[in-house]
């Protein structure tokens, strides 16, 4: 990977895992997220896994909604770089593409992208061979020392 400044990006750590398009799926994945960050060594109390958290509760809730084809799971990947953590769900239908909307007075719903837009430093849609990835990327600073957290 480059960065936009041509610098080469470092590859730390990978978290790739599917879970069935349901609400429970959803779910999961925020828990695996946090538990995944945690043993990288970034604990529930600190910014990145609270942002993480949040962030894979949108995107995975939005998979859920909007993304699901029946018997098609939806899948969560975490790549922690030295400078930023990039965290893709991926779910099969390509022709609802997210973006951010109008909100409508008093809504119940569609807050979830104006979320991601707040708390991301970058986000887009990728298209895949089937399917979609949406993406989110968060800055961080550079891994703790081990036995520091």
């Amino acid at each position: 990977m480059t960065a936009p400044s041509g610098r080469a990006r470092t590859l730390v750590r990978v978290f790739t895992q599917r879970f069935t398009s349901t609400r429970r799926g959803a779910r999961l994945a925020r828990q695996l997220a946090l538990v995944e960050l945690h043993a990288w060594g970034f604990p529930e109390s600190t910014a990145l896994s609270a942002d993480t958290g949040l962030l894979v509760a949108e995107l995975a809730a939005n998979a859920v909604r909007h993304g699901r084809v029946p018997g098609r799971d939806f899948e969560l990947k975490l790549t922690l770089l030295e400078e930023l953590l990039r965290i893709e769900v991926s779910d099969a239908r390509r022709d609802r593409r997210p973006a951010v909307q109008p909100h409508a007075h008093q809504a119940e719903s569609g807050y979830g992208l104006r979320i991601v837009d707040a708390v991301a430093a970058d986000w887009g849609v990728t298209d895949r061979i089937v399917g979609k990835t949406v993406w989110a990327e968060l800055t961080r600073r550079p891994c703790p020392p081990a036995g520091s957290v």
